[in-house]
């Protein structure tokens, strides 16, 4: 029996990355999966061949999912199409770095809405239907430097720390009805965005790092894999930090 047989995941940003990643975990694992981003394009596509090939359903929903309205109509959607959602992974988010004194009411916005608010609207939206099944798991995408803050990253840092206390808000809130709901904060994790950075920066992170090395992509999904199971009935409203020991 695999651990997430029969089960459906909704994600959020996952046609790439991180998202892509723990859906492809997931899909490994006998959960079905529904997943969105900003647009349904070619490389989405290929996500949800690429899934189905797993032997599981997909499908990929076009959203904005800093949008209350749009994210209310897309979980709709889900439910229709697959009858039920047992997971959800907050995991869509933006950068826009800049020290205080330069960054703009813009930048911050962004980062705010597309990080943080989204996960209120998908909480928001999903909530009465794990309320109705009497169970459910959500995880939010954190990050150490939620936990720990970062110069040049006040928006960033701020939301994912908002993540987290979002998160142990609503283990607090719903537990009782079995609904579980947790944070993984990932440090310096092995993808396209960090393999652009110059050697000297890569080098600074990994001398950081007690592991000496960058996580990779499966560091994460293995931890999802875990929190989305049944294996962690009994874990909720905990903040799980993938980094290497970065942050102690």
């Amino acid at each position: 029996m695999k651990l997430l047989e029969g089960k459906t995941a909704l994600i959020t940003g996952a046609a790439r990355g991180i998202g892509k990643g723990l859906a492809l975990k997931f899909a490994s694992e006998g959960c079905n999966i529904a997943f969105t981003d900003l647009v349904i394009d070619e490389n989405a596509q290929q996500t949800v061949k690429e899934i189905e090939a797993l032997g599981v359903k997909c499908k990929g929903y076009a959203s904005n999912a800093a949008d209350y309205a749009e994210t209310e109509k897309v979980v709709n959607e889900v439910k229709e199409d697959f009858g039920r959602i047992d997971i959800l992974v907050n995991n869509a988010g933006i950068t826009k770095d800049g020290l205080m004194m330069r960054m703009t009411e813009a930048q911050w916005d962004a980062v705010i809405a597309v990080n943080l608010k989204s996960a209120f609207n998908f909480i928001h939206a999903v909530l009465p239907i794990m309320l109705r099944q009497r169970s459910g798991s959500i995880i939010n995408m954190a990050s150490v430097v939620g936990v720990h803050g970062n110069a040049g990253q006040a928006n960033y840092a701020a939301s994912k720390a908002g993540l987290i206390a979002l998160a142990k808000s609503i283990a607090q809130e719903v537990g009782s009805r079995g609904i579980r709901a947790n944070a993984i904060a990932p440090g310096f994790i092995e993808t396209a965005m960090t393999a652009a950075l110059p050697d000297d920066v890569r080098k600074e992170w990994v001398a950081k790092i007690p592991l000496r090395r960058g996580g990779q992509v499966e560091d994460i999904a293995n931890v999802a894999t875990f929190l989305a199971s049944d294996l962690s009935s009994y874990v909720t409203g905990q903040v799980i930090q993938v980094d290497g020991g970065m942050n102690m």
